[in-house]
């Protein structure tokens, strides 16, 4: 019932291995067949949606329509690099939504406030992780209209 036809790549910005894999696994488990992409802090973040470096190749590494963000990596965190996103004319249309273990009121106050779509707090099991990547992928994938990229 998706009324968006064209496939929407799902960019991951997590710099945990282990997070990573239980993002995908359910994202996997909740039978959604996006592409993923995935980066581990928020310097490659950047390479990756500006097509630099080693993310030079559009082809392989085409622009995301929605982007999960952890806030605590190295080099860049996801608050610097939201902040980027958010501020540049070609990228600040897509959806970020933070997934982070951060419960912090400053941190959900602060990324509202640069332009995040949503915030999320890591689940603490794999079943509940399943049931919140179900939700996501329903509302950004099903429900929403989403920007061409």
């Amino acid at each position: 019932m998706s009324r968006n036809r064209r496939p929407i790549i799902i960019l991951i910005a997590d710099d945990d291995a282990e997070d990573r894999m239980l993002v995908k696994d359910a994202l996997d488990e909740s039978r959604l067949t996006n592409q993923m992409q995935f980066v581990e802090n928020g310097e490659e973040l950047m390479d990756y949606l500006h097509n630099r470096n080693k993310y030079a190749d559009k082809d392989k590494y085409p622009t995301p329509g929605l982007i999960l963000l952890d806030l605590n990596m190295p080099k860049k965190d996801g608050r610097e690099a939201l902040k980027e996103i958010k501020s540049d004319e070609h990228l600040k249309v897509i959806p970020v939504v933070v997934l982070t273990t951060s419960k912090a009121e400053e941190d959900v106050l602060r990324t509202y406030n640069l332009g995040v779509s949503s915030f999320i707090t890591k689940p603490v099991t794999f079943a509940s992780l399943v049931d919140v990547m179900k939700t996501l992928s329903k509302y950004w994938f099903e429900i929403v209209e989403l920007p061409k990229p």
